[in-house]
């Protein structure tokens, strides 16, 4: 695959039998799934995407909402079609991942499963106003999902580089509205922590309408970040099981 500033590829493997890409939640960069490439290679070719607006893509401007972050990486992902496609999404890259995965087929590339991770399902109706806070309510939240380490909110020279994609990230996701009644013909694979104070269980329950391939839900313990918690293992387990099953 020719070099693209959308995708990093980890763990390179030429006997891989599927291909997982990957979203990053609001504020996620590629390297959030570093340990999911390691987990998975070299039997899974793991892309993980690379949003503008962070890390090597810094100096680029955020883009503005997700239907048009879906527009600019379905054409970045039609080329893949040589392996089974599976497209995973955490929070926000859930939604965009459902986003994707109606492009992707209305181009005429299938994926094989959709796995959505602590996110309402589209027809959940939110009104977020994370994004409209100022920046230490902003960090304040983020301090309260146990997804960000201590170290990192507290150092304000790299908070105050990153505040502005993370504000970006929040609108993004917290302004989003699936078309009514959206659904997609890959089977569904929901994620939820039975503790998320963002994302209630039936919340996560309810991407049951929005797929005619099948759908089924599995929840683990822990917070908005049960995929990096004590689940961990096992939402690895999960992903190797759908991968090659």
């Amino acid at each position: 695959m020719p070099s693209d500033p959308w995708i990093r590829r980890f763990r390179p493997t030429s006997t891989a039998t599927a291909r997982l890409v990957c979203l990053p939640h609001a504020g996620g960069s590629a390297s959030w799934y570093l340990p999911v490439a390691s987990a998975l290679s070299p039997r899974a070719d793991v892309l993980a995407i690379q949003y503008p607006g962070r890390q090597d893509r810094g100096r680029e401007a955020p883009l503005p909402d997700l239907a048009t972050l879906a527009d600019r990486l379905a054409p970045v992902l039609l080329p893949l079609d040589d392996l089974p496609l599976f497209l995973f999404g955490h929070s926000m890259g859930a939604s965009l991942a459902f986003e994707l995965t109606r492009r992707l087929e209305a181009a005429g590339l299938p994926v094989a499963r959709l796995f959505v991770s602590g996110r309402r399902a589209p027809s959940v109706l939110h009104d977020g106003r994370v994004h409209l806070m100022d920046d230490a309510g902003l960090l304040g939240h983020l301090r309260g999902l146990d997804g960000t380490a201590p170290a990192v909110l507290d150092d304000a020279d790299l908070m105050r580089a990153a505040l502005p994609a993370l504000r970006a990230d929040y609108r993004a996701a917290e302004l989003y509205r699936g078309t009514p009644g959206a659904t997609v013909a890959a089977p569904v694979t929901a994620l939820g922590g039975d503790a998320d104070p963002e994302t209630p269980v039936a919340d996560v329950a309810a991407w049951s309408a929005h797929t005619t391939g099948g759908f089924e839900l599995e929840v683990f313990p822990g917070g908005h970040f049960f995929v990096t918690g004590r689940a961990a293992s096992d939402v690895l387990a999960l992903l190797e099981r759908r991968l090659h099953g």
